[in-house]
């Protein structure tokens, strides 16, 4: 299929994954085409439409999250929906994240039993929602694998110095993802801003994210969704489930 990949990474067989591309759905215009999103004011039953193309692939309908940018993250099942962060340990229980820009983490743990998905904008990513994320679950971290799918690349991604400032104050480490591009503007390394804090936490096994991956939303056009490069879009879903 077109509209989606699945993440490579050494997972247990039984936990399943998924990140959804741009392509192969049925939205129009600035959506075009797999966008997945109720609230980018794309048309509802094409966004419907499209859910239902994804879920052919899934064991059930993903809790689809009301993300805020916060550092909430909720146990599925889960009578509320608003986080932008969730775990589970049942099976054919599917997290899922939307994203169009900011960075989206799978994780789960050697055995297989509990999984997570996260949505890391900057403002949650600096406020915690990783390690939040991973305070919830509960497992060593020695034991954790995490991907980082499609996000923004540091070429594309410009802040200003309270952001930069705000990363460097939590952790010095941060200071070697910013680049100085003009006064008071730099690149920022979405990427290497969350591997310190994923080490911070103890966690080493780290896959997706590389240069290599063509994972930049920004750049890659024919992929992926970019809040940052077209302001009105779509959103892909970055899905992760225990297969029973």
């Amino acid at each position: 299929m077109s509209n989606f990949f699945i993440p490579y990474w050494p997972v247990p067989p039984h936990i399943k994954s998924m990140q959804t591309l741009r392509t192969g759905g049925k939205s129009e215009g600035k959506y075009n085409s797999f966008n997945l999103a109720t609230h980018v004011n794309d048309e509802t039953n094409t966004v419907h439409s499209n859910r239902d193309l994804l879920n052919q692939y899934l064991p059930t309908s993903p809790y689809w999250l009301n993300q805020t940018h916060s550092v909430d993250v909720l146990k599925l099942p889960s009578p509320t929906l608003n986080g932008d962060a969730s775990y589970t340990t049942e099976k054919n229980t599917v997290c899922v994240v939307q994203t169009a820009d900011c960075l989206p983490l799978l994780v789960t743990n050697i055995k297989g039993t509990i999984v997570a998905s996260i949505h890391a904008g900057w403002r949650g990513l600096l406020n915690g929602v990783i390690e939040n994320t991973i305070k919830k679950m509960n497992v060593s971290p020695n034991e954790l694998l995490v991907w980082l799918g499609p996000a923004i690349s540091r070429q594309h991604f410009e802040v200003g110095f309270d952001v930069k400032n705000s990363f460097c104050e939590k952790h010095s480490e941060a200071e070697k993802a910013f680049h100085l591009i003009s006064d008071q503007k730099w690149l920022a390394d979405i990427y290497a801003l969350a591997k310190i804090r994923l080490h911070v936490c103890g966690i080493s096994q780290i896959y997706g994210g590389s240069v290599s991956d063509n994972y930049c939303t920004f750049a890659n056009e024919v992929d992926y969704f970019s809040f940052r490069r077209d302001g009105i879009t779509g959103r892909m879903a970055s899905l992760i489930w225990i297969d029973s």
